[in-house]
């Protein structure tokens, strides 16, 4: 039987290196400055074509600030019960909704300082805005949840009753107030929905001082 002695001719890439070296890049050069050259001059767009892309290009403009009128329209709010009245803060201002779990009481404070918790190892004071909306009082269930809303000033929790969910609201749907929403609760009021949704102002809540924990605060709110 005769053996097969013939091998696959091998590969030096020293060789390889070489063959690389010597590439002809004059000549790759010419070639794209013939395509360059052709497209320039060639590809050309017809009339039509042309009022085409006009038209395309004007209802992309007018489609784009229709887009940012509607969402200036609209706000997203998240919905909370206190008392049995659904509250809402805008969901732009909320950093997170957290179960009630191993909250400390704190020693002269408001009445409406829940205490502090611990969230994610950051000390979040908590405040029972029921009391200081004077509101009817509720005992505390499962459903409560605390509400962290977050601002340039501060980080600030506070307690709902229960969470209904984040919901869209139309903004031309928001009035200034209602008879019956007067005293300290329109202070802090961004607006009511027509559907009585009480829409509280992040911002003022977590920047008035007498809601903030003062070390040195020791008479309760009267």
């Amino acid at each position: 039987m005769e053996s097969n002695n013939s091998k696959s001719p091998s590969v030096n890439p020293q060789d390889e290196v070489k063959r690389s070296q010597t590439f002809d890049w004059t000549e790759v050069r010419r070639k794209l400055d013939e395509t360059r050259s052709a497209i320039e001059n060639g590809f050309t767009y017809s009339e039509k074509e042309k009022r085409d892309i006009l038209k395309e290009r004007a209802r992309n403009l007018a489609r784009r600030p229709a887009d940012d009128r509607k969402e200036a329209d609209n706000i997203t709010v998240t919905e909370f019960l206190l008392a049995d009245e659904h509250y809402a803060f805008e969901s732009k201002h909320i950093r997170g909704i957290y179960q009630i779990k191993e909250l400390t009481p704190l020693p002269c404070t408001p009445s409406f300082i829940f205490g502090i918790v611990n969230i994610h190892g950051e000390i979040i004071s908590v405040s029972d805005i029921k009391k200081f909306f004077d509101l009817p009082e509720k005992g505390i269930t499962n459903l409560n949840k605390i509400i962290v809303i977050q601002t340039r000033q501060m980080e600030l929790g506070i307690l709902a009753d229960e969470i209904i969910g984040a919901k869209t609201v139309s903004v031309k749907d928001i009035q200034a107030s209602l008879p019956t929403l007067t005293g300290i609760r329109e202070k802090y009021l961004k607006g009511v929905t027509k559907d009585r949704l009480i829409i509280l102002d992040a911002v003022k809540i977590a920047s008035d001082k007498s809601i903030i924990v003062d070390e040195g605060l020791s008479n309760e709110k009267k």
